[in-house]
């Protein structure tokens, strides 16, 4: 089940994404302990991290518990991204420094010109990748999109050029940016970008169980899956991916308890790390997560939008499962 980046042996093929808003501290403990086998924090801009604005230095937080870690840095200027990276390097407990090259959101990708947005640029790409790589100890990786639209599919090429500018793995998400999160990721662009570099390749897009982890990897020959919002209100699906990897094991679902008492844990770690306002804030996005697919929820979800107080959340959490 293992395998390797650098010199970083990870202890399975089981990877949290980087989201924004949700792979936090908290919830890359939950992933841990729920098996997977490495975590990506939510992405760093660039210029945040020189100018130490004060919420982008916050983001920077993690625990021993939840290594092996990688943390993700976007940007465009080359200089600005080798200082980050250099940042990262020096000052960070993370065990590996990953580029954003697959961030659609227009912010990122069309005002900053980054994420995505350097699909267009392979030549900028290769560059990035390089000096970043000559100038920090941590492994160095890039997740990438297939490409900025149907028309301009490059990731096999993009991939090369990240391998020969001396990365230790790439993660291809299998839509373009066009395709933003809709539509189906094609595997087959997975496939192609392993058949073509001989780094790690992870795999993202569409895995929301064990069934379709073990397609991605089977079908692709990719090295690991990456879990991004299969995982949202849900930490449990590590252990079940796990297990169904291991033997074909199918674990149930979590039992009502189970996500009474994990949304209750969560909420309290979140008021911890960020305050008790800003965790209920958090908690508005998380709560709908952890309540998908249970009946007469409806309520609950718009209860917890206006709640003031984190008694108050509990309360409301407790009184519907009850």
């Amino acid at each position: 089940m293992s395998f390797k980046i650098g010199n970083l042996e990870i202890e399975n093929k089981i990877i949290l994404a980087p989201m924004a808003g949700v792979s936090n501290s908290p919830f890359r403990i939950l992933s841990r302990k729920f098996g997977a086998g490495l975590v990506y924090a939510e992405m760093v801009s660039d210029k945040g991290l020189l100018h130490k604005n004060e919420k982008t230095m916050k983001l920077l937080y993690m625990t021993d518990l939840e290594r092996p870690m990688a943390q993700q840095i976007f940007g465009s200027d080359l200089k600005s991204m080798v200082d980050a990276a250099m940042y990262i390097d020096q000052y960070s407990d993370a065990d590996i420094i990953d580029i954003n090259m697959g961030c659609p959101v227009p912010k990122v990708a069309i005002k900053a010109q980054a994420g995505a947005s350097l699909m267009k640029n392979p030549d900028l790409i290769e560059e990035i990748v390089f000096s970043i790589v000559q100038n920090v100890k941590k492994p160095v990786t890039v997740k990438i999109r297939s490409g900025w639209d149907i028309n301009s599919i490059n990731a096999v090429e993009v991939a090369k050029r990240i391998e020969k500018a001396g990365a230790s793995a790439i993660t291809v998400h299998a839509r373009t940016r066009a395709q933003g999160y809709s539509g189906n990721a094609d595997l087959d662009i997975i496939k192609a970008v392993k058949e073509n570099v001989s780094i790690p390749v992870i795999g993202n897009g569409d895995v929301i169980d064990g069934p379709s982890a073990k397609y991605m990897l089977d079908y692709t020959g990719c090295d690991a899956i990456m879990i991004g919002r299969a995982s949202l209100g849900n930490p449990w699906i590590f252990r079940e991916i796990k297990a169904y990897l291991k033997d074909g094991t199918q674990i149930d679902r979590p039992s009502h308890q189970e996500i009474k008492e994990m949304m209750i844990h969560h909420l309290d770690a979140l008021c911890k790390l960020k305050g008790e306002k800003v965790g209920i804030l958090e908690m508005r996005s998380h709560g709908p997560w952890y309540l998908k697919g249970i009946e007469h929820a409806s309520t609950l979800r718009k209860q917890l939008s206006q709640a003031k107080s984190k008694e108050e959340v509990i309360e409301l959490i407790n009184d519907f499962f009850s």
